[in-house]
């Protein structure tokens, strides 16, 4: 049988204080405090348990007890990201669109050929020269230069299949 109204007032006023410090004690935020407070003042009227010992030693165990779990859920959630984090709105759609583009480039390029991808990944990605590509590569400049065409143009198409616009 739950407590009446009064009797969970008069807890909160005379143990809320101690259990906030005792909290702030543990978390450093006094939002956190507050919540557990009243987590644990409402467990208290919800459950309105025999207590044989001293009513402060149960509510401090059980606001220590709320700690443990608040914390045991917030390791097993992803961390959050707040707010002020992400500057700006625009700024963070631009490095989704920069990512996006990058795995529509990943993935068009695994549909060419290998020879035609080492050529576009030497030339465009490590910024070879291209004598530095065919060294590399072990193969004739001419065959860099006549590759890197055909392989630009094939990316092209396969950009086009996949619906990318330019």
């Amino acid at each position: 049988m739950p407590l009446d109204e009064d009797v969970v007032a008069a807890i909160y006023r005379e143990h809320g204080p101690a259990l906030r410090r005792f909290v702030l004690s543990a978390s450093r935020d006094p939002q956190v405090a507050e919540d557990v407070v009243q987590e644990t003042v409402l467990r208290v009227w919800q459950q309105a348990p025999d207590i044989t010992g001293s009513l402060r030693s149960y509510l401090f165990r059980t606001a220590r007890n709320i700690m443990i779990d608040n914390y045991r859920k917030a390791q097993r959630r992803p961390a959050e990201v707040a707010e002020r984090e992400i500057a700006d709105p625009a700024e963070a759609v631009e490095r989704v669109d920069e990512l996006l583009n990058r795995v529509l480039m990943e993935e068009a390029l695994l549909r060419l050929s290998s020879e035609h991808r080492d050529v576009l990944v030497a030339l465009h990605y490590r910024r070879f020269t291209v004598n530095e590509a065919a060294l590399q590569l072990n193969i004739p400049s001419g065959t860099v230069k006549s590759r890197a065409y055909y392989a630009v143009r094939a990316l092209r198409t396969i950009l086009d299949e996949m619906g990318v616009e330019r």
